[in-house]
């Protein structure tokens, strides 16, 4: 009996800490950084500046465009990403609406996501869902997930 008793008194430790790991240090530190890095990506594409977008992206960073179209690795990122600026032209803006720790160095960010003054006359008004991850103490964009909304 004991020795469940030490077993269950085991998990339940390990499970408390994963639970104490997942929460960020700092919630507020954190939710301005990576708002930060969201705009700086924003920005970068606006400046056709592929290094400050480098520096934003995780090596493995991915993205998944409304078209279906699905960029894979920083490089394509980055190539996709400035060449439909440049086609498309008009102001992006994200408003992130909410961010969840999935662990300490890993974040999902929920937002609206509005493309206006488009080449073409259009305005887009998506939804995005961006995952960053801390990476030598700095928050990176590894994945970003744009949708339509659903028109009922």
């Amino acid at each position: 009996m004991r020795v469940a008793n030490g077993v269950f008194g085991f998990v339940i430790g390990v499970a408390a800490l994963h639970v104490a790991l997942a929460q960020s240090a700092n919630p507020a530190v954190d939710d301005k950084a990576i708002k930060a890095v969201i705009q700086e990506f924003l920005d970068a594409r606006d400046a056709n500046d592929p290094k400050r977008l480098s520096a934003v992206l995780t090596t493995d960073a991915d993205q998944q465009q409304t078209s279906g179209e699905r960029r894979s690795g920083r490089d394509a990122v980055i190539k996709g990403s400035l060449s439909t600026q440049q086609s498309t032209g008009g102001k992006r803006t994200i408003v992130v609406d909410s961010i969840h720790f999935i662990a300490a160095d890993v974040a999902l960010a929920d937002g609206r996501y509005d493309s206006v003054g488009r080449a073409d006359g259009s305005d887009l008004h998506m939804l995005t869902s961006i995952v960053l991850r801390r990476e030598g103490g700095a928050w990176k964009i590894a994945a970003i997930r744009n949708m339509l909304p659903n028109k009922q």
